[in-house]
């Protein structure tokens, strides 16, 4: 049984990612009958970094933030994850996505931990010069901890490559030269990659048109709905239509769209970049975000943030496929009532694991100092995605599970063993 930790915040289990990430981890220890020593070590971070740090705002005020970073098992590499800035960022969300992590670079098969970190920040409300110091105060407080062979962070919920320039340089100048393989998801021009922009959404589409195909389901014309108009949900959108699927609605965290015959996802992201809001939207009908994930439609893709689907509407969802863009969107809960219903789901470890693995090419590819073409990195994700699906829907078959649990049943397992050949020190 596995013990949930001590917890800065008390919530509801189902509000809680952390604890969400232990029932999960439980689940699939429990079936493999794992020992009871490993699982607890499993269900613990190794590291946990909390910061408090002083930025200088434009008026002259000094502001102190609180950020994190989380690193939670080094038996198969180093750390690897993101940075967000959101103002819901805690230790306890920072735990669970480490976890996460952990599983998906398990789960593909690269040699990495899990790591998250983030900054409890409305990054909106921030200048850009307020923006690059408290970047650069929180990359200074975390080089004690992060490294090309320790822990390299990656962009996640309001972070970009021109962030995680930022923090190349900082730590480059603590080092006295450049260290551009500390950080991923950089400018191509600093040693980022071709395609890592694209990967998280395109690994996404690849997930979708494979579970369409297990299903029997035709993908040319399959209605597709997409819950985020970012780096995830918005590239998602855009290869989707490319691919022959038809859009019928998308979202981001002030609204949401929706045309029955169909929308151009250009077209919806051109409009929120010149408007506040989705008012005046002339393309289809203007609606909430909570309607937006109870559409009736072939592929369901929440590419927001966590505990988008609970128990509160999990029996209105009428999607067919859910393909979990974000970490985390669907809880246990509502989980147990989407399988009841028959709905597939791509659990999130599989399904946007794109991203860190295209991060992984690029951190090969800065050690190496020798670069790919975008073809060579675009087959490479191709080929990775559907073998993982693969893997899952063989396993799922094989020991009788849902499809999370098979994707965990192989993340845990590969985790475990390296654990088991590396022994405990001392």
């Amino acid at each position: 049984m596995v013990a949930v930790r001590e917890a800065p915040e008390t919530r509801a289990p189902e509000d809680n990612p952390y604890h969400m990430a232990l029932a999960q981890l439980e689940k699939v220890a429990d079936h493999m009958g794992l020992d009871d020593g490993i699982t607890d070590i499993l269900a613990s971070a190794k590291r946990e970094l909390t910061v408090h740090f002083p930025v200088r705002m434009d008026d002259d005020r000094i502001k102190v933030f609180t950020g994190y970073r989380v690193q939670h098992n080094l038996a198969r590499g180093p750390a690897k994850g993101g940075i967000r800035y959101h103002p819901s960022v805690n230790l306890d969300e920072m735990r669970a996505l480490s976890m996460w992590m952990t599983w998906k670079c398990a789960l593909i098969n690269v040699p990495y931990g899990g790591a998250k970190g983030g900054v409890c920040v409305e990054p909106k409300e921030l200048s850009l010069g307020e923006l690059e110091r408290l970047t650069r105060r929180y990359a200074s407080e975390l080089s004690i901890i992060i490294g090309p062979e320790k822990d390299i962070p990656a962009p996640d919920i309001n972070t970009n490559d021109r962030i995680m320039a930022w923090f190349m340089d900082t730590y480059s100048v603590g080092q006295g030269y450049s260290v551009p393989s500390v950080v991923t998801g950089k400018p191509i021009n600093l040693g980022g990659t071709v395609g890592r922009a694209e990967a998280t959404g395109r690994g996404c589409a690849i997930i979708a048109r494979e579970a369409c195909k297990t299903l029997k389901l035709p993908f040319q014309g399959a209605t597709a709905v997409i819950q985020g108009m970012g780096a995830v949900g918005g590239v998602a959108a855009r290869v989707l239509a490319q691919m022959g699927c038809k859009v019928i609605g998308m979202s981001d965290s002030v609204g949401a769209v929706y045309s029955t015959k169909g929308l151009d996802p250009e077209l919806v992201i051109a409009f929120r970049k010149d408007h506040e809001d989705f008012t005046g939207f002339p393309y289809g009908e203007v609606i909430t975000n909570a309607k937006l994930l109870e559409l009736p439609c072939d592929i369901l893709l929440p590419a927001a943030i966590e505990r988008q689907i609970t128990s509160q509407n999990a029996d209105r969802i009428s999607a067919k496929v859910i393909i979990e863009g974000a970490n985390g969107p669907t809880t246990p809960e509502a989980e147990r009532v989407l399988i009841d219903k028959g709905i597939f789901i791509a659990p999130d470890i599989m399904a946007n694991a794109g991203g860190v693995l295209v991060s992984y090419f690029e951190w090969v590819q800065d050690i190496q100092a020798f670069f790919w073409e975008e073809e060579v990195i675009n087959q490479r994700l191709e080929s990775t995605m559907v073998r993982t699906f693969n893997d899952v829907i063989d396993t799922a078959a094989r020991e009788k599970l849902d499809n999370r649990s098979a994707a965990l049943l192989i993340a845990v397992k590969r985790v475990a063993d390296a654990m088991a050949a590396r022994g405990i020190y001392p």
